[in-house]
Formats: C-alpha cells, structure tokens, sequence
C-alpha cells in the first residue's frame, strides 16, 4: 500500500485518493475536491447524516464518475453510471472489486479492492449496545454484528472505517475493538462520534495492545496520507 491520501468529510464520510483512484463513502456534509482520476462515490444507506442527494450533480461535470447506492436509496434520474446493491453481492469495475456486506442498521457495508490494497467501510454496521436495550435486543444485536464481521476472516484489510460512538457511553468501543480483534486491519478510522474527538484518543488508549494503528482524526477536512 502506497500514496494513499484519506479526508475526513464528517461523521461517516471519507475520501480515498489512491494511486488510480478516487473513492469517496458516505458524503453528506463537507464536500471534497474532485479528483481528476476515476471516481466511485459510495453510499451506505439513505439516513440524511450519510447521504446527501447533492453528490448527484457530480456527474454533470464529470465523466469518470460511477455511483455505487444502497438500494434503499431512491434516485428522480436514473443514470446509466448509478448502481444499486444489497448486502452479499459482488461487482467489478476494471481494476476494481467491490462486494457488500450488511448492516446492523439500514443499507449495506462495503469491501473494495483496488490499486493492490483493500478498504472496509461499515457504513451503519456495528455492535449497537445501547443503555437501554433489553437482554433479548442486545444477544440479537451481537449475533447481526459478529455474523457480517466473521464473513471478513481471512482477508487482509488494509484500512478499516467503523463506528466510535459516543451515544453508546460505555459500549462505544465494543465494535472497533472486535472488529480489530478479529480482523486485525493494518489501519482503523473511526467514524460516527459527531464533533467528539475525544472519544477517539479514548480508543486509542483502549486498543494500543493491538498491532493495528488507529488514526486519530482531529478536524473536519483533515488530510491523512499513508
């Protein structure tokens, strides 16, 4: 993995410049700068905090730009460079390989492979242990979490975007810190905590006996290269 730039576009979305590529997830709110490489603008689910219609007039001002939606997203125009997807399928795009996974919430997770490294952003997957959730709520919301997580065993990640969220309280950690369990990412982005960069350094503090290396993200349009 080399020459990989990553911005932080608030709550869940990011931009991923690779050495080929512009991949852009979850962008509702902070818009980036387009690149003039292939761009894949990806969208998790239809919650107005991931998805942001706006993102749709890209591609009147540019050619090389595809759309990968959840399909619970609903479109006026259809247009031959949109995509729609559910969780467990699987595409290719020339050098790119893109499969989904589900989601805990609403919409999918997606797994891509390109310029010789693979991303995993969760979109609205995660261990969602509230407060007050019931014993039964809480064994089903477990079992959704590490049914979608285990379908990742084996395969190398290089850059993982999950959930660190503050909402949770106590639990705030419980998915980042499986998901670096078990999948072992060579780097983790948190993603989801609003304005509370503190809760970051708090993860960082939680998982520093793990190998992966989480980013710590300070600003709304902070730039990380790797």
């Amino acid at each position: 993995m080399k020459n990989v730039k990553i911005q932080y576009l608030f709550n869940s979305g990011f931009s991923v410049e690779t050495e080929n590529h512009q991949l852009i997830f979850d962008c509702y709110k902070f818009f980036p700068k387009l690149s003039h490489k292939d761009t894949t603008v990806f969208v998790s689910h239809s919650h107005h905090d991931h998805y942001n219609p706006g993102i749709l007039e890209w591609k009147n001002n540019k050619k090389n730009i595809s759309y990968i939606l959840s399909n619970d997203i609903k479109v006026k125009e259809p247009d031959d460079r949109i995509y729609f997807v559910g969780p467990d399928e699987e595409m290719t795009f020339g050098d790119m390989s893109i499969k989904t996974l589900g989601s805990t919430d609403l919409g999918v997770s997606f797994l891509v492979g390109v310029d010789n490294m693979t991303l995993f952003h969760a979109g609205d997957l995660n261990w969602w242990y509230w407060w007050d959730d019931t014993p039964e709520e809480i064994q089903v919301m477990e079992e959704a979490f590490k049914k979608e997580i285990h379908k990742l065993n084996g395969k190398k990640i290089d850059i993982a975007f999950l959930p660190v969220d503050p909402r949770l309280r106590h639990n705030y950690c419980l998915g980042g810190e499986y998901f670096i369990m078990k999948i072992e990412p060579e780097f983790f982005v948190p993603m989801h905590f609003g304005e509370d960069y503190e809760i970051i350094k708090s993860f960082i503090k939680k998982v520093k006996d793990y190998s992966t290396k989480v980013i710590e993200i300070t600003a709304i349009g902070q730039e990380i290269y790797l």
